[in-house]
C-alpha cells in the first residue's frame, strides 16, 4: 500500500503533463468551434463557451452585428444616391483618376448617348469626340465649365464640368440648349437695336448742334439745350459700346496677330488725360519692357483706354494713377492702377458684367455706360488673357491684364522680322 501511494504521488510530473494536455485539448475544442462557427455564423448561433473564448466570442458578435449595420447602411445610401441622381435634370458621372467611366445616371446616358453595359471603364474623352472637350481635359479641372455645340439631330449646348473627388472625379453635365438660344436672342436684339438708334441720334445731335450756335435763340434755353447735347452724347457712346461689344461677342475667332507698339499707345494714351481739364494730379507711366503686343490693335486700344477712363473717372484730383507695361516669363502685363475711391469687395466678381454699376448715382453723374469692363472682358478672351482686380476701399484700385507668351513678340523678334523684311 505504502509502496503504490509513493509510486502515484512520487510520479508528480507526469500528473502535470496529463493536466496540460487536458487543458489544451479544452482550448483546441474551445478554438475549432470557434472557427466553426466564424465560417458558418450566418447559418449557426454562436457557441456557448465560458470563460475568455465567452468574451471573444461576445466581442466578434458585437463587430460582426456593427459590420452588418454599416453595411446595410451604406447600400441604403447608395440606393439613395442612385434615386437621386436619376432624378437629377443634370448628367452625372464617376469617373477614375485615369478618367475612366465608374458609372452615370440615367440623364447623363441619354444626354451622351452612352450604354451602361458597354461604356463602364471607357475613357470618357473617348466617348466626348470634341476638340473643346479635348482642351478642357487637357488643361486639368476648371472652375469654369465647358460649353459644347452639337448640331446633329439637333442644335444643342452641353455644358460640362469636372470636378476632383479625393481619387476620383466627379464630371456634371447640363443641358444649356434654351439659355444658349435666349442669350443668342439677346445679343442679336442688342446688336440691331443698337445699329437702328444710331441714325436717330446722329440727326438729333445734329439738331441740337444747330440750336446751340444759333444766337437768335432765347438764352434760357442756352441750358437746357447744353443738358440735351451732354444726354444725347452719353447716349451715342453707350450706342457705340453696345455695337463694340457686339462684334467682340459675335466674333467666335480669337483675335489676329498683328504687331503692336504697346508703349507708344500708352504713352499717347497718357497724354491725352494729361491735356483734360478735370485730372487726377499725377499720371505716371512705366515702361519696363519693350516686347510688343500680337494682336487687334483697335482692341488693344479699347481695352487700355477704357481701364485708364475709368481709373480718371473714379480718383480725386489731389490723387495719382499709374500706367505700367512689363513682361516675364509668364507673358505681357498691362496694370492700371489709382488712389481713387476703391471698390468694396463683394463687387469686384461682378465688375464685368453689362450695366453692372457699384454706384449708381456717381456712374450717371459721371457719364459713364456701364460697358467699358465688360467690353475689356471679350477683347482678353480673344486675346487669350484675363483681367484680374485688386482693390481696397477708400484706398484705390489695381486692374491688370495679363497676356499669354505667344501674344509677345520680344525686341530681338522684332529686329529679325525687320532684317528679313
Amino acid at each position: 500500500m505504502a509502496i503504490a501511494g509513493g509510486l502515484v504521488f512520487g510520479r508528480i510530473d507526469l500528473w502535470l503533463v496529463a493536466v496540460l494536455a487536458a487543458y489544451l485539448a479544452l482550448q483546441l475544442t474551445n478554438l475549432y468551434r470557434l472557427q466553426r462557427w466564424l465560417r458558418r455564423r450566418r447559418h449557426e448561433d454562436p457557441p456557448d463557451l465560458g470563460g475568455v473564448w465567452g468574451d471573444v466570442v461576445a466581442l466578434i458578435g458585437r463587430i460582426y452585428r456593427r459590420k452588418q449595420y454599416h453595411k446595410r447602411r451604406i447600400v441604403q445610401l447608395l440606393r439613395e444616391f442612385r434615386r437621386l441622381t436619376a432624378a437629377m435634370p443634370e448628367g452625372v458621372l464617376l469617373l477614375s483618376a485615369e478618367r475612366d467611366i465608374l458609372w452615370f445616371n440615367r440623364t447623363a446616358a441619354r444626354m451622351l448617348g452612352l450604354k451602361r453595359k458597354v461604356d463602364f471603364g471607357m475613357r470618357i474623352e473617348n466617348l466626348i469626340r470634341h476638340p473643346d472637350f479635348a482642351r478642357y481635359v487637357d488643361a486639368g479641372p476648371q472652375a469654369v465649365p465647358v460649353v459644347l455645340r452639337y448640331g446633329q439631330p439637333e442644335e444643342r449646348y452641353l455644358a460640362c464640368q469636372i470636378i476632383p473627388a479625393g481619387d476620383e472625379q466627379l464630371m456634371l453635365v447640363r443641358d444649356i440648349t434654351r439659355e444658349s438660344r435666349l442669350e443668342a436672342m439677346r445679343k442679336d436684339f442688342v446688336a440691331n437695336a443698337s445699329h437702328e438708334l444710331r441714325s436717330p441720334l446722329t440727326v438729333i445731335n445734329g439738331y441740337l448742334d444747330q440750336l446751340a450756335d444759333d444766337r437768335d435763340v432765347d438764352a434760357v434755353w442756352h441750358g437746357p439745350i447744353g443738358e440735351m447735347r451732354r444726354q444725347a452724347e452719353r447716349m451715342r457712346l453707350i450706342v457705340e459700346d453696345l455695337l463694340e461689344l457686339s462684334r467682340l461677342e459675335a466674333s467666335a475667332k480669337e483675335a489676329p496677330y498683328d504687331p503692336v507698339d504697346v508703349g507708344g499707345m500708352l504713352a499717347l494714351m497718357r497724354k491725352d488725360v494729361l491735356a483734360r481739364d478735370v485730372r487726377p494730379h499725377e499720371v505716371t507711366l512705366r515702361l519696363d519692357s519693350t516686347a510688343r503686343l500680337l494682336g487687334s490693335e483697335p482692341e488693344i486700344h479699347s481695352i487700355a483706354s477704357n481701364l485708364i477712363s475709368n481709373a480718371v473717372k473714379y480718383t480725386p484730383q489731389e490723387g495719382s494713377i499709374e500706367i505700367r507695361w512689363w513682361s516675364d516669363a509668364d507673358g505681357g502685363h498691362l496694370a492700371v492702377r489709382d488712389t481713387g475711391i476703391g471698390i468694396p469687395a463683394e463687387h469686384v466678381p461682378r465688375l464685368t458684367e453689362r450695366f453692372y454699376r457699384v454706384d449708381k448715382g456717381r456712374s450717371r453723374k459721371s457719364g459713364g455706360s456701364g460697358l467699358g469692363l465688360a467690353i475689356v472682358k471679350h477683347a482678353l478672351q480673344r486675346h487669350g488673357a484675363r483681367l484680374t482686380v485688386e482693390s481696397v476701399e477708400g484706398r484705390g484700385s489695381t486692374f491688370t491684364c495679363h497676356f499669354p507668351v505667344k501674344r509677345l513678340q520680344p525686341a530681338a523678334g522684332r529686329a529679325a522680322m525687320s532684317a528679313a523684311g
